[in-house]
């Protein structure tokens, strides 16, 4: 056990070691799998091939915005002092956010491969059983989940090991530990910047060429969804990789990140009444401890994803395994909080015990827990507010997207109040190192919540291929069964996201104003309700600018898709092949072009508003930001999710009156264009909210020592200008150069009597 704690930090970066090896693993067995015939991996070729395509096109744009951020980050780091105030940041700051960037796209990249590699592998699978088409699947999307957590803890706990090293770090509250969690956030800041490119770049993508597909495919040509005709189905099965595999890694490893490191910046703020095992540095790695064994549980959790046969239900399963893994987490988190902390902290004049720590971390795992089985409500297949859309179909177009939208509209409410709760009650138990240990212990889980995601779209390329194989029907029901399941992971794991999303946002935010120097946000200001509003406006602008790239890209790739139709005789007959290669590259181009003004919207206006306004107006800001835009990836998310079930309840035919309705009805035309209006809600704008929202936050936490207030202190009425040497510096005393006798000195809006 000693050598344990004296040992603990090399630890944190073995963990993620172990998660990339058990990955490298599963990812051999995977490659060992049949891959089907010569005409199934054709096709996976072309899927594969497509993707990498995308993946190359989108690193070469980001290249230059990492090289220009990052020197951009070296200059800003190289300043020591302004206005008096010293920085406690570095240059080393830009090869944090190099390192962060780079293993963002990495995370991403290996989901991508371990998708395209898998998907016609589920396939042939799915020739056999269902039981074998769910190992493969699922075990493709472990790999994702293992590398994203792996590569995350790995990195970051090496970076800090470094860090501690490169800035002798000897104390906990010294400005050195100050200044190396400082260049730490650079890791975020880069993590976060490629996540929302990736995740934005990806939902264009994919949903330009779902829509495109759709709309000349199944509606104008009456061909089914991934019928080998259709030129555009190529890129929709692409899609479905770079923008539900590629960008939802990138998206959670960067929340992973961002969460670790908001509570290790509160954490080094923590003031311990007694000595802990670790030189005061408990708060500091108590996260990542957690994280990294997360990642040893979520392993666990992954061997009871099994089912027994044909009528085994496949949601049980991964509901199993995700659960199971949650319940070891909250058991070994009690030992770990119990032997890492001392009996009672203070974070800002509020003061906790070690187990209330515990508890918090109990109440990240309800809550994220929570999010997952009301998102699973609101948008399975079998339940009200998918049965709602699919009787209101019976009326037209019209009633189903009432319908849709009003069922996105309802399920904000239970989780906006869990979350409220959760926090209320996280804050409660450990003020606000327990909101952001709460986020901590959501995200424990990443790993396992990655592979039930990544597991969808797996599931949907397989369903695609099988298709455009032209497979025996029974393959085709067990890779729809796996799809209909995958929908609704793919909704539990938005729902997840955001959730975690909006309790780091609280913890970054209560580290910026710390760093930022004040001391509370005040709305009844003019200003600072003006940044309010201007907040909350955000996400509407960055939805509408993402929904209406889907909409440009879809009709490039509609008129694509119509002329090869017309100009190239034979395709509906089987005699000649379409080309695929024209379609791929309209929605490669189209989601490279049009991610750039959301992206630029999320990077450059906190630091617009920052530097004019100050660090209160952007408080303003970012508390607008934060509550629209969960409110609006929720909505969105559900909404589309269940929109999409909603038209798939037809292929297995639904009751509408007392009467069945199947594929091709009126009903079910109608179930399709609500699926297309949500078809960017749920897999462009809404997941990309949770990433606005936490990107927002790390730039404001970057630059918070640039924008860091001075104290006005008043002494008698006599109003003398100090500096803040420490910002977040939580001394009762004060030290000024001309000795002065006072009864009562007022700094800023805080009275010491």
């Amino acid at each position: 056990m000693d050598f344990l704690q004296q040992n603990l930090i090399y630890t944190i970066p073995a963990l993620g070691l172990v998660g990339i090896l058990v990955m490298l693993f599963k990812s051999a067995w995977v490659s060992k799998q049949d891959a089907g015939d010569a005409t199934m991996q054709e096709l996976a070729g072309y899927i594969a091939d497509g993707a990498m395509a995308f993946l190359k096109a989108e690193w070469r744009v980001l290249s230059i915005f990492v090289v220009i951020t990052a020197a951009l980050l070296a200059y800003s780091g190289s300043i020591t002092e302004i206005k008096g105030i010293a920085m406690h940041s570095s240059w080393i700051i830009s090869i944090s956010f190099i390192i962060g960037a780079v293993l963002s796209a990495t995370a991403g990249y290996i989901g991508m491969r371990a998708a395209t590699k898998a998907n016609v592998r589920t396939t042939h699978a799915a020739r056999t059983s269902l039981k074998k088409a769910l190992k493969v699947s699922f075990t493709g999307g472990t790999v994702m989940g293992l590398g994203v957590a792996g590569l995350a803890i790995l990195g970051l706990g090496s970076l800090f090991i470094i860090f501690l090293k490169v800035f002798n770090v000897v104390t906990v509250d010294s400005s050195e530990m100050r200044t190396a969690i400082e260049v730490l956030t650079g890791f975020s800041l880069g993590a976060e910047s490629i996540a929302l490119f990736a995740r934005v770049g990806g939902g264009i993508y994919t949903k330009a060429a779902d829509v495109g597909a759709d709309l000349v495919g199944k509606v104008e040509a009456g061909i089914p969804e991934d019928d080998v005709r259709n030129p555009a189905t190529i890129a929709d099965n692409v899609g479905d990789n770079v923008g539900d595999v590629a960008g939802m890694g990138a998206d959670l490893f960067g929340s992973y990140v961002a969460t670790i490191l908001a509570t290790m910046v509160l954490g080094q703020e923590v003031v311990l009444k007694s000595a802990d095992k670790f030189g005061g540095m408990s708060p500091i790695l108590l996260p990542m401890v957690i994280c990294g064994l997360g990642i040893l549980f979520s392993i666990v959790g992954t061997l009871f994803v099994t089912i027994k046969d044909e009528n085994s239900s496949v949601q049980n399963a991964l509901n199993l395994g995700n659960w199971s893994s949650i319940l070891i987490t909250a058991i070994a988190c009690y030992f770990i909080v119990t032997w890492m902390l001392p009996d009672t902290l203070v974070l800002r004049g509020y003061e906790f015990s070690s187990i209330n720590v515990y508890y918090a971390i109990l109440v990240g795992l309800v809550v994220g827990t929570i999010m997952s089985v009301v998102t699973e409500y609101f948008t399975a297949m079998g339940k009200g507010p998918v049965n709602s859309i699919i009787q209101q179909s019976s009326t037209g177009h019209a009633t189903n997207i009432i319908a849709g939208l009003a069922v996105g509209m309802k399920s904000t409410v239970i989780p906006i109040l869990v979350l409220a709760g959760g926090i209320m009650a996280s804050y409660h138990f450990a003020g606000l190192y327990g909101v952001a240990i709460a986020a901590a212990g959501m995200m424990a889980t990443t790993a396992m919540q990655l592979a039930i995601d990544a597991f969808g779209p797996i599931a949907d390329n397989a369903g695609g291929i099988a298709e455009m194989s032209q497979l025996p029907p029974e393959v085709r029901e067990r890779t729809d069964n796996l799809d209909a399941v995958g929908n609704t992971t793919a909704a539990t794991g938005k729902g997840f996201a955001i959730a975690s999303a909006a309790l780091t946002s609280l913890a970054l935010f209560a580290a910026f104003v710390g760093i930022a120097g004040i001391s509370s946000i005040d709305i009844y200001k003019a200003p600072v309700l003006a940044g309010l509003f201007v907040g909350g406006m955000i996400p509407f602008i960055f939805s509408a600018l993402c929904i209406q790239a889907v909409g440009k890209a879809a009709m490039d790739m509609v008129q694509e898709v119509r002329r090869q139709f017309r100009d190239i005789p034979g395709i509906m007959e089987y005699k000649a092949k379409p080309e695929y290669d024209k379609c791929v590259a309209i929605s490669t181009k189209a989601s490279i072009r049009e991610m750039m003004m959301p992206g630029a919207i999320a990077l450059i206006t906190p630091i617009i508003i920052g530097f004019i306004f100050g660090p209160e107006v952007l408080g303003g800001l970012l508390a607008g930001v934060t509550v629209t835009g969960v409110l609006m990836g929720i909505f969105q998310s559900n909404a589309g999710g269940a929109w999409d079930n909603a038209k798939k309840s037809f292929e297995q035919g639904v009751m509408i009156n007392g009467e069945m309705h199947y594929k091709k009805s009126e009903p079910h035309k109608a179930s399709v264009t609500g699926d297309t209006v949500g078809d960017p809600f749920k897999d462009t704008s809404g997941p990309s909210m949770n990433i606005l929202i936490k990107l927002m936050s790390i730039v404001s936490l970057v630059i918070a020592p640039y924008i860091a207030v001075k104290s006005d202190v008043k002494v008698e009425g006599v109003k003398i200008k100090t500096e803040i040497v420490s910002p977040n510096s939580t001394a009762k005393t004060i030290i000024i150069k001309k000795q002065v006798v006072a009864s009562k000195v007022e700094v800023g809006s805080a009275k010491i009597d």
